[in-house]
């Protein structure tokens, strides 16, 4: 069951501004990668369901953040269908982030009044996700699209709150054009928690780059 409500939740991500995420199939791994963003200063950490029994280190995960890590808001992200949502909500899922949007998904995270964020394309998408009760929506993959296209959408939409995901890289340039075109927040993922990152266990260049990137949207949103 999810600690935190979605209005906290959706709260915590416009403050925070940047919502780290990744893979790893190693649970140890796993808790140093989100042990380092939360010392970088993230309450947030999308763990994306790419591999066999991600579903078990994400349990693993949610409860070391739960007893170590106070304020740390875990979700689940690349979840494809609404049993596969329903089984990490089971684990703890304080929000679920798709690839795609999906009605199944919307229904079963409404009914336990979770956070869930779809992947959309187009301003009908992200109309039907917002009737479907959607409070941040997702733009993947945003390199696709690029800042121009929230920027157009939020003209006839400008209550749509955009979270672009794919393409956001962790400097002071991809950030501001985001940020400025009217973007909620980031998603972050291999560009801030590189492979080189995890194969030399530089846990505290992690942190240090968190930081700095949070630090970097604190300048610009001033």
């Amino acid at each position: 069951m999810a600690k935190y409500s979605r209005i906290e939740v959706a709260t915590t991500m416009k403050v925070n501004g940047m919502i780290p995420l990744f893979f790893h199939s190693d649970i140890e791994i796993s808790k140093k990668v989100l042990k380092a963003c939360y010392d970088g200063g993230s309450r947030l950490m999308e763990f994306t369901s790419r591999g066999d029994f991600a579903f078990e280190v994400f349990g693993a995960l949610n409860k070391y953040a739960l007893a170590e890590l106070p304020g740390m808001i875990l979700g689940a992200g690349s979840v494809t269908d609404a049993a596969a949502a329903s089984l990490y909500m089971q684990l703890g899922a304080n929000f679920i982030v798709t690839p795609v949007l999906r009605e199944d998904i919307a229904i079963v995270c409404n009914r336990r009044k979770v956070l869930w964020s779809p992947g959309c394309g187009t301003l009908t998408e992200i109309a039907k996700a917002e009737e479907l009760g959607c409070e941040i929506v997702k733009l993947f993959p945003a390199d696709t699209y690029g800042p121009e296209f929230i920027k157009g959408i939020k003209g006839p939409s400008p209550w749509t709150s955009i979270m672009p995901t794919g393409g956001v890289f962790p400097t002071e340039e991809s950030l501001s054009s985001w940020l400025n075109a009217g973007a909620t927040c980031v998603g972050i993922g291999s560009q801030l928690i590189s492979k080189e990152i995890i194969d030399n266990k530089d846990f505290e260049g992690l942190k240090n780059k968190v930081s700095e990137v949070l630090e970097i949207i604190k300048k610009i949103r001033k």
